[in-house]
C-alpha cells in the first residue's frame, strides 16, 4: 500500500483595495520612504477599511475564490483551519465564521495562533488529517488584519504590517507530491520581545490597558531580528539536510515576508540564489499568517508539478519552522 500524502491542489489569495504607501506613512509618523525601503524592503501595504470588516472577510474572500478555482463544492469541505492572531473575536473561531460565510455546512473548524509561523503550523496539522485518511478535503487559511492591532504612532511597527491572506486546498495523493516533511519549533521565552500584552485573561481589557496602549503590537526590533535571522535560516538548512537536498535541488524558497534582510540571510544559508526566492513584501508588507499563502498565490503561474519548495517562517512567541513541499500541479 502506497503512502498517502497531502497535496495542495489549489491556492487563492485576497488583499483589500486600500493601499497604504510609504509616502502616506510619512505624513503620520517621523519616517520616510528611503528609510523604510532600505531596512525592510516594503513600499506599500494593504489595509482593510470599513465597518464590520474583520479577518473573516479576508478568509472568506480567499476561500470563495479557491472553491471556484478548484471547482469544489463548499459542502464537500470537511475541515477548515485558520491561522491568525487577529481573530474577529475570541469565540466563535474565525474558521467557523468563514465556513458559515462560504456555505461549508458539513465542515468543522478551528483557529491556530502561532503568529507569523501560523500558516506552517496549520498546514502541517491539516496535512496529517489527510495522511491518516480521516479527511479528503481540508482548507488551510492564513489571514490577518494587522491594522487592527498596529499603533500608527509607533514608527517601529506601523511601517511593517499590512492586511491580507490566502487559502489552500489539501487533498490526498499517492504520488510523491505534497507535504514531504516539516520542522516546527517554539520558545515562550521570546514573549518579552514580541507580543500584544492586553486583551487576554492575564490583562483583560480595561481603561488602564487602553491608556497604556497594551492592545497594540510591541516589538523589540533588534532582538527579534537576531533571533529571526538565526532560527529561520537554521531550520531551513536543517530540513534540507534531513531530506538530502542542496540549493540546486530547490525550485523556490517561500519565506515569511517580515524583512528583506532576514529573507536574504535565509536564502544565503540555504545556498539558494535570489532568482529562486519568492518575494512580494514590497507591495503587501508583513501580513503575519498571510504572507506564505500570498506568495504561493502570486507565484502560482511559475510553479510546476514536482517543484521542490521550502516554506520558512519566524514569528512572535517565539515560533519558527520550515516545511519541505513538492508542488502538486502545473499552471493552467
Amino acid at each position: 500500500m502506497k503512502k498517502i500524502r497531502a497535496v495542495i491542489t489549489g491556492v487563492q489569495g485576497w488583499v483589500p483595495e486600500y493601499v497604504l504607501t510609504n509616502q502616506e506613512l510619512e505624513t503620520m509618523v517621523d519616517t520616510n520612504d528611503e528609510w523604510i525601503t532600505s531596512r525592510t524592503g516594503i513600499k506599500e501595504r494593504r489595509i482593510l477599511k470599513g465597518e464590520n470588516q474583520g479577518t473573516s472577510v479576508i478568509g472568506t474572500e480567499a476561500v470563495k475564490g479557491l472553491l471556484e478555482k478548484t471547482n469544489t463544492r463548499a459542502e464537500d469541505i470537511e475541515l477548515i483551519i485558520c491561522a491568525t492572531v487577529t481573530p474577529d473575536m475570541f469565540f466563535p473561531s474565525t474558521a467557523n465564521l468563514i465556513a458559515a460565510n462560504v456555505g461549508a455546512s458539513n465542515s468543522y473548524g478551528f483557529d491556530i495562533s502561532a503568529a507569523c509561523s501560523g500558516f506552517l503550523y496549520a498546514l502541517t496539522l491539516g496535512s496529517q488529517f489527510i495522511e491518516t485518511g480521516m479527511h479528503k478535503k481540508v482548507i488551510v487559511i492564513g489571514a490577518d488584519k494587522m491594522s487592527s492591532i498596529v499603533n500608527y504612532e509607533d514608527r517601529s511597527t506601523c511601517i511593517i504590517f499590512g492586511d491580507g491572506g490566502g487559502a489552500v486546498l489539501l487533498e490526498p495523493t499517492e504520488e510523491e507530491l505534497g507535504v514531504m516533511d516539516s520542522m516546527l519549533h517554539s520558545d515562550g521565552k521570546g514573549a518579552d520581545f514580541l507580543h500584544m500584552r492586553g486583551g487576554g485573561s492575564l490583562h483583560p481589557a480595561s481603561l488602564e490597558t487602553i491608556a497604556n496602549k497594551e492592545h497594540y503590537i510591541y516589538q523589540e526590533g533588534s532582538t527579534v531580528f537576531k533571533f529571526a535571522v538565526t532560527n529561520m535560516a537554521d531550520v531551513s538548512a536543517k530540513i534540507m539536510a534531513k531530506n538530502h537536498l542542496t540549493g540546486d535541488d530547490i525550485s523556490w524558497l517561500v519565506p515569511h515576508q517580515a524583512n528583506k534582510r532576514i529573507i536574504d540571510a535565509t536564502a544565503n544559508r540555504m545556498g539558494v540564489g535570489p532568482e529562486k526566492v519568492m518575494l512580494n513584501i514590497e507591495k503587501y508588507g508583513n501580513t503575519t499568517a498571510g504572507t506564505i499563502p500570498l506568495c504561493l498565490w502570486d507565484y502560482e503561474s511559475q510553479l510546476g508539478k514536482g517543484d521542490n519548495l521550502i516554506l520558512a517562517a519566524f514569528g512572535g512567541g517565539f515560533t519558527w519552522g520550515a516545511i519541505y513541499l513538492k508542488w502538486g500541479y502545473d499552471p493552467n
